[in-house]
């Protein structure tokens, strides 16, 4: 069904209202869904909002909850999503994590005891948008496994980069730091397909093309001790700076009862011209560099948001179900 960006923002915030969040709560969720199906970013996208639905009845996310925002440090902003959503938890810290950029050339920002923050590009697109830089991180439910393990310790733990530009970014990123997204494997496994080798391994460590097996072992790293590496630096940042829970003791994000996430994001905010007016120079020299190559691009070049959305019948029944 051809379904407009508008749409799926508006029922979206009508499944969650049905289910138990209040009206700005649901508000941020909505738009965070409907930016991800514009963007073609399905696994953040519709299909999350049947969790956040059942989460929402279930209490293991509270929607009515508001976000405390302190400032701990001259540079440091904290806001304690209280075990709800991170959308209006950042939302709410946003403003004054700007400012104390622009004031001092960087700050942090840290989400602390959120429900998933889902797609983290998100965030780092409305920094880059006040004209900072911006790196973020988050951590996850323990799906990877060390290299040479068996068991998982961290989640998939993402990192996003957006640099800003004259109205769209200059480049955006926003991936995980294992080999493939979770959802990757549970949409193979839905669809009765293998997946490539180098994603998984099964629970006797050995790589595995079968998805149901990847689901009882654990995911791998991207680019072995490389990407392992990188995603513990996220669980010490995302976990660790917000005093958020561990990967670890994080049950499944889409569980439909249980204790809340309590997940952490990192966010880094800095002014590209905190040390004179060289970056878009320096930045552009690389961008023609890549440009000159057919078929190369700088990360998120030319992307388009999309309108108008072909989603599945089955997938916006099932909407128009929650948000009755």
């Amino acid at each position: 069904m051809k379904i407009t960006v508008q749409d799926i923002e508006n029922k979206s915030k009508s499944a969650l209202i049905a289910h138990g969040a209040a009206d700005m709560q649901a508000g941020h969720v909505a738009r965070a869904v409907a930016r991800a199906e514009a963007l073609g970013n399905v696994i953040c996208g519709l299909y999350y909002l049947e969790s956040y639905c059942t989460q929402l009845a279930s209490g293991r996310v509270n929607g009515t909850v508001d976000p405390v925002v302190t400032k701990p440090r001259g540079s440091a902003v904290m806001s304690d999503a209280k075990f709800g959503f991170a959308q209006p938890a950042f939302a709410a810290a946003l403003d004054l994590a700007v400012e104390t950029a622009r004031e001092n050339g960087v700050a942090t920002l840290a989400v602390a005891n959120a429900h998933t923050c889902t797609s983290l590009g998100f965030f780092t697109e409305q920094i880059a948008a006040r004209g900072l830089i911006a790196i973020g991180m988050t951590n996850a439910s323990p799906v990877v496994a060390p290299p040479g393990g068996n068991a998982a310790v961290i989640g998939t733990n993402p990192i996003a980069m957006t640099v800003p530009g004259d109205g769209e970014p200059l480049m955006h990123f926003d991936f995980s730091t294992s080999a493939v997204a979770l959802g990757k494997i549970t949409m193979a496994k839905a669809a009765g397909e293998k997946i490539p080798l180098g994603w998984a391994v099964d629970a006797s460590g050995e790589p595995t093309t079968d998805p149901e097996a990847a689901l009882k072992g654990a995911l791998v790293s991207a680019g072995g001790y490389k990407g392992w590496g990188f995603g513990l630096m996220v669980e010490l940042l995302a976990a660790g700076m917000t005093g958020s829970v561990n990967s670890l003791d994080v049950k499944g994000l889409k569980l439909p009862d249980g204790a809340p996430h309590g997940l952490g994001q990192f966010y880094i905010l800095m002014d590209p011209a905190t040390y004179g007016d060289s970056f878009n120079d320096r930045f552009g020299r690389v961008a023609d560099a890549v440009a000159a190559q057919d078929g190369a691009r700088i990360p998120g070049a030319n992307r388009t948001a999309m309108d108008v959305i072909d989603v599945p019948d089955a997938l916006w029944a099932q909407v128009m179900t929650l948000a009755v």
